[in-house]
């Protein structure tokens, strides 16, 4: 009985051990993926603050284009 009980604890140690490693992967994935996204956020704002500080060349919101 007190081997069965062994075997069954190392059995779960390892069923964990394995579990923490894929986590560890995940996290780690989604870390790079979050940095990446942080750094398109940056950029996009950039691009929003240069156009908008360029606003004198931009269309009024309300204006019709050309085309109508």
């Amino acid at each position: 009985m007190n081997e069965e009980r062994l075997v069954n604890i190392e059995a779960k140690i390892t069923f964990q051990e394995d579990m923490i490693e894929e986590l560890n992967k995940t996290v780690y994935q989604q870390q790079q993926k979050l940095e990446r996204l942080e750094a398109i956020c940056k950029s996009l704002a950039r691009q929003v603050q240069s156009q908008a500080e360029a606003g004198n060349e931009v269309m009024p919101a309300n204006e019709r284009p050309p085309h109508y």
